[in-house]
């Protein structure tokens, strides 16, 4: 089936007999691994002219979208058992899952709609290090409940690390831009923390201040946590 939403709560536009082998259904989803430019549906909350498409979609307006280039790094297909499929999908971040799924659809010509999404991982978040609010609620009780916490500075592994000096305390502590001379950083350190989008500052103590990024040799704070 094919729907309005992409997945199995929204209305049916389409229905088809499914006359597909296992084996299409292999090699169309598998085809999907890589690069691809994938329309997003009409329900969601991309904006157009200032207006999010659902609100458009619950008017009966649909109005066209440009392709987005996403990518499928991989899919593992756990079971067949047509007309339903199951399957683990790692993708880059805009990916909509249920977009895949009708594509695939579209690719075998049945059509398809998405049934149900678990999602497993977020960037470093992963749902099997999880805790439930009850399990928290333990941790919390029996004093353990630190060992459980993730630093936000460990959220932005991916952006070097500066330390400051001393002489830089109360500007940071401040919530203050500095210059990248006044860090004492030379050579390729200093050229590093100048070239990147976003740079994780420390005061002189190692407390986490917060994310900087550089402009004309300037450090100015893009988010501060320090409080």
């Amino acid at each position: 089936m094919e729907t309005d939403t992409q997945d199995t709560t929204g209305q049916i536009l389409r229905e088809c007999p499914v006359q597909v082998t296992e084996e299409d259904v292999r090699r169309e989803v598998l085809g999907f691994v890589g690069d691809y430019d994938q329309i997003p549906p009409m329900y969601s909350a991309l904006k157009v002219n200032g207006k999010k498409l659902y609100e458009l979609a619950r008017e009966g307006v649909e109005v066209e979208r440009k392709a987005r280039p996403v990518v499928i790094h991989e899919i593992e297909i756990e079971e067949i058992d047509l007309p339903r499929v199951t399957m683990t999908v790692s993708c880059s971040k805009g990916t909509y899952i249920r977009t895949l799924c009708h594509d695939i659809g579209a690719r075998l010509g049945c059509g398809a709609a998405m049934e149900s999404l678990l999602r497993t991982r977020v960037g470093m978040f992963s749902l099997a290090d999880s805790l439930t609010l009850s399990e928290i609620e333990a941790l919390a009780k029996s004093g353990e409940i630190a060992a459980h916490v993730i630093p936000p500075d460990a959220i932005f592994g991916d952006s070097p690390a500066l330390t400051a000096p001393q002489t830089l305390d109360k500007k940071l502590h401040n919530g203050n831009a500095f210059a990248v001379s006044e860090t004492g950083l030379a050579g390729e350190a200093k050229e590093s923390v100048k070239r990147a989008e976003s740079v994780r500052v420390y005061d002189s103590e190692g407390a986490f201040i917060g994310l900087y990024g550089c402009e004309a040799g300037i450090m100015k704070p893009i988010k501060i946590f320090f409080s």
